[in-house]
Formats: structure tokens, C-alpha cells, sequence
């Protein structure tokens, strides 16, 4: 969960619109259900998480190419 919210943040800092991350499940009953809504919100949220992070990659400027384009190189 923290980790979705650093990746939120850090795309509002990049100004990259992301789309909203699953929402928690309400209606787990504890029992440890093969195909528990936990185990389908990992999945969800993996894939938010990948999403994100290629989003920010590509909105966020290369340091390497950067420095590299303002020295002339």
C-alpha cells in the first residue's frame, strides 16, 4: 500500500496522470479461499504498479541523456 502511494506521488511530481489503483477488497471472509479477492487484487495491483512505474519512466527526463545533450557530447 505505501508503495502505491510513492508511486503516486511521484508521478504528480512528474505531472503523469495515472489511473486509480484497485481498490482494497470488502468481502474477504478470512478463510483462506482458493482465489481469495486478496489474491485477485495482488494481481491487480502488480500490474498497476508496473503501469505506473512505465508511465513516470517515460515522463521523467534520462539524467545520462541530459548531461549528455547540455555538454555537447
Amino acid at each position: 500500500m505505501q508503495r502505491i502511494g510513492r508511486l503516486q506521488a511521484q508521478a504528480a511530481a512528474c505531472g503523469v496522470a495515472l489511473r486509480a489503483p484497485p481498490p482494497l477488497p470488502a468481502t474477504c471472509c478470512g478463510r483462506g479461499c482458493n482465489g481469495c479477492v486478496w489474491e485477485g487484487f495482488y494481481a491487480a495491483a502488480q500490474w498497476w504498479d508496473e503501469d505506473a512505474v512505465h508511465a513516470i519512466a517515460q515522463a521523467a527526463p534520462v539524467p545520462a541523456r541530459a548531461s549528455a545533450a547540455q555538454s555537447g557530447d
